[in-house]
């Protein structure tokens, strides 16, 4: 068993997209952390493995296949995972994909607004329903996973531009709405990665796609470092902020 890091001791977490790549690699810093672990994807065998990992390294886990575009789908895994643990101290907006990387002149408009269903109301939904299960517990912590081009926007990804900019302007009326309850909302944006899906889409080289100058390719444990951080932060710590690992203005 690996040594753990009391840093989350005695904490419930809800990580979405938890199945590979940046997810997974939060969940198990958490597991580590010493947090219980929900841990909900769409694939069965993704979450099972994940599942595993949690509790290799001592952690109470839960592995919940969900669909984060459906909003029954998503109210049954949070209240699955409150009744299993017995509450709820942190969620990670995670969960998410670009379906349409076209002009919006050529784009697909099915793929446009799966987009935006993953991206946006996945983690609408999911911060929705975890809300009354951390005001019980006086405080809170949400995540959300963002995008430089959610700021900056860049032309061909309008789909993944316009669901990031609407994203983090939900984490910033979410910070609004919940700073009296000691609930933060954050979004935590981890710039070029090596994830699964990415060499799926872009294929293996080491500058693919990441030929950006200055920046920092980051393996999925630089971005769980921070979110790690983000966990760990006091109650009455930061909220509305926007947390970056690029090398570059958003």
């Amino acid at each position: 068993m690996e040594q753990m890091n009391p840093q989350l001791n005695g904490k419930i977490a809800i990580v979405t997209g938890a199945g590979r790549g940046i997810g997974k690699g939060i969940a198990l810093a958490y597991a580590r952390a010493g947090a219980s672990v929900c841990c909900a994807a769409r694939t069965r065998e993704d979450i099972e493995e994940t599942l595993k990992a949690v509790e290799q390294v001592g952690s109470r886990g839960l592995a919940l296949q969900t669909d984060v575009t459906n909003v029954e789908s998503v109210r049954e895994m949070v209240d699955t995972a409150a009744n299993y643990f017995g509450g709820l101290d942190i969620l990670v907006a995670n969960a998410g994909d670009t379906f349409d990387r076209r002009t919006v002149e050529e784009s697909d408009v099915d793929g446009w607004l799966a987009t935006l269903n993953v991206n946006l109301f996945g983690a609408y939904y999911a911060a929705k329903f975890v809300i009354p299960h951390m005001r019980r517990r006086g405080a809170g912590k949400i995540i959300t996973i963002g995008s430089g081009a959610g700021h900056k926007g860049m032309a061909g990804l309008s789909a993944q531009s316009c669901s990031k900019a609407g994203l983090w302007m939900l984490t910033r009326v979410l910070a609004q709405e919940l700073w009296q309850y000691n609930i933060s909302v954050n979004e935590l944006i981890p710039g070029p990665t090596k994830t699964e899906r990415v060499l799926e889409l872009y294929g293996q080289g080491d500058d693919a796609p990441f030929n950006i100058d200055s920046e920092w390719v980051k393996e999925t444990e630089d971005v769980a470092s921070l979110a790690l951080f983000l966990a760990g932060l006091p109650d009455k710590g930061p909220t509305a902020q926007s947390f970056s690992l690029m090398r570059r203005d958003n």
